[in-house]
């Protein structure tokens, strides 16, 4: 049987709290959906844990193991093994809603098309509490940047994208000695092509463990700063105005001070907003460095 949905999920030494979406898509009340799940090189019980699950045989799964490369790394694999026509991301320390795939599978049928990149829905807390804001009422389709952009919309949101155009677009680049590149980047590349139909339906519950990537985003920044000032070059070039393009700027020019590459005015696509953006995307740089907080900005 072919299914319609893959729901994939990247894990590393997350054998603690795995179980909390398998037990929710054991819960399904459709079940048009495989699990792919790609181990990114973990050391503790998770491939144990989920040989155990696929004897069970009570959820498809696919299991892939790799030599850990990171999130990013563990998305690029998983692009290329999934072979349904849509596909969503719920993280290793989140679940889905009991009937995420039964809404996810039935809006498609009704309203997809080749015209639509896929699905926009909302994140809740484990208590049912909407990150953010809910996507605009009056809206049926938009692009992810002008969501964001023009109409405000705050807080994570779940996508569910055509497998086509996940595939299509280029994978993350993987650079020597770093773990992590912004997931936003195949996003920015996906919204040139296509909008996305907006469903306001909870479709995951997410908890922001105190080891996610979402509560180290200033620790990833630092660690990771080739893979940034990449991201930062690509949001630039397709921000949807001078307010945004400003901010990644300051981004690319704090990154850029980061690795010593001072001839980032010479390779920005945006030169004249880059020499705007050297004075306080420094000062970026600086605070950054000397901050101890954890989140101070949006991936």
């Amino acid at each position: 049987m072919s299914h319609t949905l893959t729901v994939f999920t990247p894990t590393f030494n997350r054998a603690y709290t795995l179980h909390l979406c398998y037990e929710s898509l054991k819960r399904q009340t459709c079940k048009d959906f495989i699990w792919l799940i790609i181990d990114d090189g973990s050391t503790d019980k998770t491939r144990e844990l989920v040989n155990d699950w696929i004897s069970e045989n009570l959820v498809p799964i696919r299991y892939h193991f790799q030599e850990n490369q990171g999130m990013h790394g563990a998305h690029n694999t998983a692009y290329e093994l999934i072979d349904t026509e849509l596909n969503v991301c719920i993280d290793s320390d989140d679940y889905m809603a009991n009937d995420a795939v039964e809404k996810i599978v039935s809006f498609w049928k009704k309203h997809g098309n080749e015209r639509f990149a896929g699905i926009i829905g909302l994140d809740a807390t484990p208590n049912g509490e909407i990150i953010g804001t809910e996507l605009p009422g009056h809206l049926k389709v938009a692009k992810l940047s002008d969501i964001y952009s023009k109409h405000r919309v705050q807080g994570d949101k779940k996508l569910v994208y055509r497998s086509e155009l996940t595939r299509r677009s280029p994978p993350y680049p993987v650079f020597p000695g770093e773990k992590y590149c912004p997931l936003s980047y195949k996003y920015v590349l996906i919204d040139q092509d296509c909008p996305l139909l907006i469903m306001n339906e909870i479709l995951c519950h997410v908890e922001y463990l105190v080891d996610g990537s979402s509560m180290n985003i200033v620790k990833q920044y630092k660690r990771n700063p080739q893979g940034f000032l990449f991201f930062r070059k690509i949001a630039m070039q397709y921000a949807p105005s001078f307010k945004e393009r400003y901010r990644e700027a300051m981004h690319y020019v704090s990154s850029s001070i980061m690795i010593r590459n001072y001839k980032f005015l010479f390779e920005s696509p945006c030169k004249w907003t880059t020499l705007l953006a050297v004075p306080f995307g420094t000062l970026l740089y600086v605070y950054i460095q000397n901050t101890n907080r954890a989140t101070v900005m949006k991936k």
